[in-house]
């Protein structure tokens, strides 16, 4: 159903130390009485995804760009998902947030599940966001390289751009996002841009934050390997996956076709699936999507035992 907006939806800036260095990050409504919330973006991605979501729940939110990303790119390796699950631990405890309500979106419902197996008693509950479920592998023989598997997205990262409309208009002609164009897609994709050398003398252009090394250190683990699905396996705390029935080009099926879901269903049976109709992977959180990710989160509140407070306005 649709949400309201909250009408005061504050936001601070914050910098979070971690391993190396510190977690850019923004903490929206740090005086709401809600369950808070924390929010993990995905592969690519950078913590401006989660704007549409902080001005529609009722708690704090705090979302971090992960190590390699966006205001974080700086920090150094490694950048596996374990790593990334201490980083927001660490970031929790910065920002005063002792137990949370988890939303990871992509690549960050995988670091969501870490977080939670390592974790347990800083998780009140799961929103997995089209993510979390290991990958379908690829066929015997016709394996791929993550560079072969990312392809358009490894590119534009290695690209550099004269101006941010020159970005936008990359974007726009992506058929994930183009078609579905609003203030909140633009503002994530003017986020991403960084100075190609901030110490130059001469202007040598805009590029993409993300690190493609920490990009490929990640897509590797979503497969399943090194414990993950066993971590997946033993979670104790309830989750729920929102599932978008287009992919990341807007394509059908999405992420998880029906028979991959089956097969992961049956082996998580406490798990919870949702399908968010009218959704890509993208706009399941920056588009027609969020009200659904909002109602989870309000949801996971009550269960929690902390009924979300209506906000001001509604």
């Amino acid at each position: 159903m649709e949400r309201p907006m909250t009408t005061a939806a504050t936001e601070a800036p914050l910098r979070l130390p971690v391993a190396g260095g510190e977690l850019v990050a923004t903490l929206w409504r740090a005086d709401a009485a809600g369950t808070p919330v924390v929010a993990v973006h995905g592969i690519t991605a950078n913590h401006r995804s989660f704007s549409p979501l902080a001005v529609r729940v009722d708690g704090p939110l705090l979302a971090v760009d992960l190590r390699g990303r966006g205001g974080s790119r700086a920090l150094p390796g490694p950048f596996g998902l374990e790593q990334h699950a201490e980083d927001v631990a660490a970031a929790m405890t910065a920002a005063g947030i002792e137990r949370a309500i988890v939303v990871g979106h992509s690549m960050g419902a995988y670091v969501a599940v870490r977080l939670a197996a390592a974790h347990p008693e800083r998780v009140a509950s799961l929103v997995l966001v089209d993510g979390g479920l290991p990958l379908r592998p690829a066929p015997a023989g016709e394996e791929r390289s993550p560079e072969e598997v990312l392809g358009p997205a490894i590119d534009r990262l290695r690209m550099t751009f004269p101006s941010r409309d020159a970005y936008r208009d990359f974007w726009r002609e992506h058929p994930a996002f183009g078609p579905y164009w609003s203030a909140a897609i633009e503002e994530y994709v003017d986020y991403d841009l960084v100075p190609v050398d901030a110490h130059a003398e001469v202007d040598a252009g805009l590029r993409p934050s993300a690190n493609p090394d920490a990009v490929v250190a990640n897509l590797v683990e979503l497969d399943g390997r090194g414990g993950y699905a066993e971590a997946l396996e033993s979670l104790e705390v309830p989750a729920v996956l929102l599932r978008s029935p287009r992919g990341l080009f807007d394509e059908a099926p999405g992420l998880y076709d029906d028979e991959w879901l089956a097969t992961w269903r049956s082996r998580l049976p406490e798990l919870e699936v949702r399908d968010i109709p009218g959704t890509n992977h993208y706009t399941i959180l920056l588009g027609a999507g969020v009200d659904a990710v909002a109602d989870a989160v309000a949801e996971a509140a009550r269960a929690a035992g902390a009924p979300a407070q209506q906000g001001e306005g509604r």
